[in-house]
């Protein structure tokens, strides 16, 4: 009797939490400006802005690997990249955040652009610890690869 109690309880404390979870409002979110400004720019493809933008966030908030990854792709996509700047903040994004599966997948994409496939593979071999599961990261640096290499053959 006093197991069949417990498990009662049990079960009504499970319930009613989970009642109570469910209708309590999400607290709301803080917005990031930086950010914010970022996908403004992005949406237009303005690399320049996109870039603007997060080095402006970099300098408030250097300890932000969002920041630093989105700063190296803004720089990847503009004009002209300077590939070790790019290299600097992706690996400034993953020393902040080592499973920052994004930075992961865009650094790959960066050393594809200079033909490291190796290091690629490295990267894809990481997200693919991280993700467990396949994930969009792993699953788009992989086709990166595979185009990558069809076009080598293809040469």
């Amino acid at each position: 009797m006093k197991t069949t109690f417990r498990w009662i309880i049990l079960a009504l404390s499970l319930v009613s939490a989970s009642v109570f979870a469910a209708g309590s409002p999400e607290p709301e979110r803080k917005k990031d400006a930086v950010l914010e400004s970022y996908q403004q720019a992005s949406a237009r493809q303005d690399w320049t802005a996109a870039a603007t933008a997060l080095r402006g966030g970099i300098a408030a908030d250097p300890a932000n690997a969002e920041y630093h990854n989105l700063y190296a792709y803004s720089l990847r996509k503009g004009p002209n990249p300077d590939m070790s700047l790019v290299f600097k903040h992706y690996n400034e994004a993953l020393r902040l955040e080592p499973k920052h599966k994004g930075a992961h997948e865009y650094i790959g994409e960066a050393y594809l652009m200079v033909g490291n496939v190796a290091k690629a593979k490295e990267d894809l071999g990481l997200l693919d610890k991280i993700c467990f599961f396949s994930c969009t990261e792993f699953s788009d640096l992989k086709k990166a690869i595979a185009d990558y290499e069809t076009r080598q053959a293809s040469r």
